[in-house]
């Protein structure tokens, strides 16, 4: 048996790098207010084909879809942002009156043809904020990023530093606009479009501009750009955007060409981009989508957020040198050897005493038998800091040897009840 195509294990060591991205990502927006939701991973099929968009390839192509035995259409939700707007709406989060900042993570499905960085299970953790009409709330969103890449210890500066890409799509009279010029400019040229930009010339000429063909990058370059078809006031909000950025000293650039490829986001829209992952470049986006509320059914409500994708986040970080080469692949910080039956029960018993001290701290008791030779080998493959080593004599004096094996600092012999005192100096 072989696990779904597009859909993959994550194994050890790496999970641990998944919890330590999980765990920063929710410190990261814990430290700015947001609060967690936790959203179905099934949600109707109507919510994304009134939120998301029917002219989307999302989903016209990529959703998986079924129906219940109530003859029901229900989707494996492909993004985090319209169940939560469903959910924000559906338990009336906004009657309080006051903004929502709200996070939530977990996995999405889209059925795309798997390549590198892209999966048809992968998961995100996304940060949405409900009731905020400013650009200073934009802004916030991206600092977030900003610090969750350095405390992730990401470059930030130099061509390996996640680039972060700017552009407005304006309001929906603009866009309304552009897509007129957009269809004659594309029409004109029809004998140039690959297939997929030929579908969506009708349906949602905007992805065009989107397109990874290497052959459509000519044509895109000399398409028409939406600034000039841009209101007073969302020019004045990308540009007091690019304000607040400076002022914050987050670097930015903006591309005229950056769209999105759901039909709910107005003006802002926003991507990390990175040159180190290929054609799959995008490891976070986002922007604004003030009407998503009202497509499902509730009051016109601003909003915005972004997602992360935490497989291409993570690839980004498995390219990073790791400060301590140990810590990349580490399973266990304490190793207990032990030989001898009276050594091997010392050792379950102050294994135990030092998980209820150190919770914070792995703790692997040797398992198997063997020699004090063999266990040690075992010892050092787990990328443990310290081996405590028992055998018939410590067991019976009440001892342990505690043995650096990280720092080459020499073995010590110490009490047993004394272990969480000697241990506090590594750890």
């Amino acid at each position: 048996m072989q696990a779904v195509k597009g859909m993959h294990d994550a194994l050890p060591p790496q999970t641990r790098d998944w919890r330590r991205v999980e765990r920063e990502c929710r410190m990261a927006l814990e430290n700015y207010g947001y609060a967690e939701i936790r959203l179905p991973l099934l949600e109707k099929t109507e919510l994304f084909s009134r939120s998301i968009g029917v002219g989307t390839d999302i989903v016209n192509k990529e959703m998986y879809t079924f129906r219940d035995r109530n003859d029901e259409p229900l989707s494996l939700r492909p993004e985090g942002t319209a169940g939560c707007a469903r959910a924000v709406l559906e338990n009336k989060l906004l009657a309080a009156g006051g903004p929502l900042r709200l996070w939530y993570g977990g996995a999405m499905f889209r059925y795309e043809r798997p390549q590198k960085g892209r999966f048809r299970q992968f998961h995100q953790i996304g940060a949405e904020v409900f009731g905020l009409a400013g650009a200073d709330i934009e802004a916030e969103l991206l600092l977030v990023c900003a610090r969750l890449w350095r405390r992730l210890g990401l470059p930030t500066s130099g061509k390996e530093a996640l680039r972060l890409e700017l552009n407005t799509l304006g309001d929906a009279a603009a866009r309304s606009r552009y897509r007129e010029e957009l269809v004659a400019y594309f029409s004109a040229h029809r004998e140039r479009l690959d297939a997929d930009s030929e579908r969506r010339l009708q349906t949602n000429p905007l992805r065009i501009l989107d397109s990874k063909n290497p052959a459509m990058q000519d044509l895109i370059q000399t398409a028409p750009l939406l600034r000039e078809h841009l209101s007073a006031e969302s020019a004045e909000r990308l540009e007091y955007l690019q304000t607040l950025l400076r002022e914050a000293d987050a670097p930015f650039e903006i591309n005229p060409r950056l769209v999105r490829g759901l039909d709910y986001y107005n003006d802002t829209v926003f991507e990390w981009v990175s040159d180190q992952l290929g054609a799959q470049g995008t490891v976070c986006a986002g922007g604004r989508y003030d009407e998503l509320v009202r497509h499902i059914g509730g009051p016109p409500t601003p909003a915005a957020g972004f997602a992360l994708g935490l497989e291409r986040l993570l690839a980004l970080l498995w390219q990073t040198p790791a400060a301590d080469a140990d810590e990349r692949v580490a399973t266990a910080d304490i190793y207990l050897v032990a030989v001898g039956r009276e050594a091997e029960t010392a050792a379950r018993r102050i294994a135990e005493a030092l998980r209820d001290a150190r919770p914070d701290l792995r703790i692997a008791q040797h398992c198997g038998g063997g020699s004090f030779k063999s266990q040690m080998k075992k010892a050092d493959k787990s990328g443990a800091v310290l081996a405590l080593l028992l055998g018939e004599r410590e067991a019976a004096e009440g001892t342990v040897a505690l043995k650096p094996l990280r720092s080459g600092q020499e073995q010590q012999s110490v009490r047993q009840e004394e272990l969480p005192e000697h241990i506090a100096a590594y750890f």
